[in-house]
C-alpha cells in the first residue's frame, strides 16, 4: 500500500493553524502528535480507533492522549493519496462542534484551491 501523503492546511494569510498549535505543546505530546501523523501516513484511510476516529463530514480526528489530557488533530482526505491536517485542539469531553465546522470550512477552501492552502515550510 502507497504511503499517505500528510499536508497541512495554510490559511489565505500564509499562517498553519496546525504548526501554531502544535509550537506551543509540551514536547512529550509533541513526540506523541508526530508519532499519530506517521501512523497516519503509513496506514492512510485504514488507520481505525484508538489512533483516530470519523467525527462527520469527512472529518477525522487523530487522538493523543498524555496524563490525562486529551489532544485531537482534525484532518479531512483529499483524494486516495493525501490527508491534509486542519488544526488540534485539547478535548474537553467532545470536540466542540465549531471545531468540526472550522474544518469543514478548511476542507472546502482546500478543495477548491490546493496548492493555494496546502503549508510548505520556509
Amino acid at each position: 500500500m502507497p504511503k499517505t501523503r500528510v499536508a497541512l492546511y495554510r490559511e489565505e494569510d500564509g499562517s498553519c493553524p496546525f504548526i501554531e498549535w502544535f509550537d506551543k505543546l509540551p514536547a512529550r505530546v509533541q513526540d506523541k502528535c508526530y508519532l499519530r501523523l506517521e501512523r497516519l501516513r503509513e496506514m492512510g484511510h485504514e488507520l481505525r480507533r484508538p489512533e483516530a476516529d470519523l467525527l462527520r463530514d469527512g472529518i477525522y480526528e487523530l487522538r493523543v492522549s498524555l496524563g490525562g489530557v486529551h489532544y485531537r488533530i482534525l484532518y479531512f482526505f483529499h483524494g486516495a493519496i493525501a490527508a491534509v491536517v486542519s488544526h488540534g485542539l485539547v478535548k474537553e469531553r467532545v470536540v466542540p462542534p465549531k471545531e468540526i465546522d472550522n474544518a469543514i470550512e478548511r476542507k472546502k477552501r482546500f478543495e477548491a484551491n490546493p496548492a493555494k492552502h496546502t503549508y510548505e515550510e520556509a
